[in-house]
């Protein structure tokens, strides 16, 4: 079976699980803005990795809005985030990028990713300063909510390559 991953990544952490996912399944990769839709055609399976902004994956549509042109491969959706993996987190990321139509047609999986605030863009640091400001209003703040506090100071970094192990054997399978 021949494997295509394709990764959108502005801080590195989809980067990193994209070329391991690669790596472990010995399969071509390519950064998102490198690629057609002419290019998928020699692939059985499409992987295709994008950071979470404001709970959007970050360049998905290029597999949502050809989902019908993709209907005949295996396609595999991750994501990466700062916070932790549980079942609310994913089903609210699922919910806001996929109908439930397009659900059929894809596997999702999350992998928990990190978050570096020196390496956003002038527009991301912007939105995430909003963010923050309004973090330090709330009266009462989640623990992954004073996690992203600390982390503008201090960046962190969950990537574990043991992460990709539920998605490698989903492809394999």
């Amino acid at each position: 079976m021949k494997t295509l991953v394709i990764y959108k990544s502005k801080t590195g952490f989809v980067k990193k699980y994209a070329e391991w996912i690669a790596e472990e399944l010995s399969a071509d990769i390519f950064e998102a803005s490198k690629i057609s839709l002419d290019m998928l055609k020699p692939y059985d399976s499409v992987i295709y990795g994008g950071g979470l902004y404001a709970v959007g994956i970050n360049g998905i549509q290029f597999i949502t809005q050809n989902l019908d042109k993709l209907k005949n491969k295996r396609i595999i959706v991750f994501a990466t985030g700062a916070s932790a993996s549980c079942p609310k987190v994913i089903n609210h990321v699922k919910n806001k990028n996929f109908t439930p139509e397009q659900e059929k047609h894809l596997q999702f999986f999350y992998l928990r990713g990190g978050f570096n605030y020196n390496k956003l863009k002038f527009l991301d640091k912007l939105l995430m300063t909003l963010l923050k400001w309004k973090l330090k209003r709330k009266a009462e703040l989640t623990p992954d909510e004073r996690g992203l506090l600390l982390a503008y100071d201090k960046p962190v970094d969950f990537t574990m390559k043991q992460n990709i192990e539920e998605l490698i054997s989903y492809v394999k399978s």
